[in-house]
């Protein structure tokens, strides 16, 4: 891919990109406690992007006051080059989505749908003609004239996300949208709002705690804790080359290693652990003086386990007993408790149906562990 078509898919990597959202300063305090520290953002138009974090940590509060329900204590946020802090919820170009889906429970799907369109003073036709075309789109036309308890979880997420955007806002804010469903419904769901979004264009925000909700629909992610956005990338970014042990350990599993540089060269940095003698050679350089701590991680599926022995002694080689088993269906893990009693993770896919009860290795056998050097990443704090 050309560097000019890679920065129209990633307009975060052109320098020239307006922004469509830009949050500079945003913070808010509750009395002596700050919800949001601080914080600067730019999302592109177009954009499916997601505040990622654990319960408290501000991803709420901070789309809230992009939609206008909460007032900032510092700082701005401006939408489509227009500065939003003194217009009202009401008058802001976007539209909500909230987690409890908020239908009317006496009026039908159509007239949800509609509710918006109507108070706003809509003529008749031009109301019915824009709720039937979002209605085909969410693929809800032949359940207009439902009620909602008579739709199912998914069908209800359906309807609420079509009456957001039935009013065709440029922003759509999405407070744990897909939360109230199921896990199979739930990742069913994560695909049609992906595909939904690609089609109408809309910049979509999306607050999530699930870390694989956010890894499957967003085109970039913020990762928050405490009021702070610890990393902000791709999904690939974050899960990859984390910046931090927050970050790695936030976002899915990972073995975290202790250590300290022994060689640091431009083209790899060789890190030996503080608990034994094992090597870590990783295959990049560190901006780190050399016998300064660090941390590798490495995650599950990057390991390979054996019960052979390898041929020679290296780096990137560890030994231990298996303590426990997962079978999980698609894949299994194995917990290995090393000789100084640390407990590594790894995952193996189950390609293969296996024999009954047979594993990659059985409980209280000693196996060997080794990874590329390719696989790790080294992290400073």
């Amino acid at each position: 891919m050309s560097q000019a078509a890679e920065t129209v898919d990633r307009p975060w990597l052109d320098a020239d990109a307006q922004p469509f959202i830009k949050i500079r300063g945003m913070t808010k305090r509750f009395g002596d406690f700050t919800a949001v520290d601080n914080v600067d953002l730019d999302i592109y138009k177009g954009e499916l992007f997601s505040l990622l974090g654990g319960s408290g940590c501000g991803k709420s509060t901070l789309l809230r006051m992009m939609a206008g329900f909460e007032s900032p204590t510092a700082g701005t946020v401006h939408i489509d080059g227009t500065l939003m802090n003194e217009i009202p919820a009401y008058e802001r170009p976007v539209n909500m989505m909230f987690q409890s889906y908020a239908l009317f429970p006496h009026m039908t799907v159509a007239k949800n749908v509609a509710y918006g369109l109507v108070r706003d003073g809509l003529g008749k036709s031009e109301v019915t003609k824009r709720v039937d075309e979002m209605l085909d789109m969410v693929e809800l036309g032949d359940f207009s004239k439902r009620k909602p308890h008579q739709l199912s979880g998914g069908q209800q997420q359906r309807v609420a996300l079509a009456r957001a955007l039935v009013k065709r806002p440029k922003v759509l804010l999405l407070d744990e949208p897909l939360g109230a469903l199921d896990k199979r419904l739930r990742e069913q769901t994560q695909f049609e709002l992906m595909n939904l979004q690609e089609e109408l264009g809309v910049t979509f925000v999306v607050v999530t705690h699930d870390q694989e909700e956010a890894m499957t629909l967003s085109t970039r992610i913020a990762v928050m804790d405490q009021g702070k956005f610890m990393q902000i990338g791709t999904p690939t970014e974050i899960y990859e080359t984390p910046d931090s042990r927050h970050v790695a350990s936030f976002i899915g599993s990972t073995n975290i290693f202790q250590g300290f540089v022994v060689e640091n060269k431009p083209d790899h940095v060789l890190v030996q652990s503080r608990r034994d003698d094992s090597l870590f050679y990783i295959d990049h350089g560190l901006d780190v003086q050399e016998n300064a701590k660090v941390w590798v991680a490495i995650r599950p599926e990057k390991i390979r386990l054996s019960k052979t022995p390898p041929k020679k002694a290296g780096p990137n080689q560890l030994s231990g007993i298996v303590q426990d088993i997962g079978y999980l269906g698609r894949m299994s893990t194995y917990k290995v408790k090393l000789t100084n009693d640390k407990i590594v993770e790894i995952t193996h896919p189950n390609q293969v149906r296996p024999k009954s009860g047979e594993h990659l290795a059985d409980w209280e056998e000693k196996v060997y562990l080794s990874w590329e050097p390719t696989s790790a990443v080294v992290l400073t704090k």
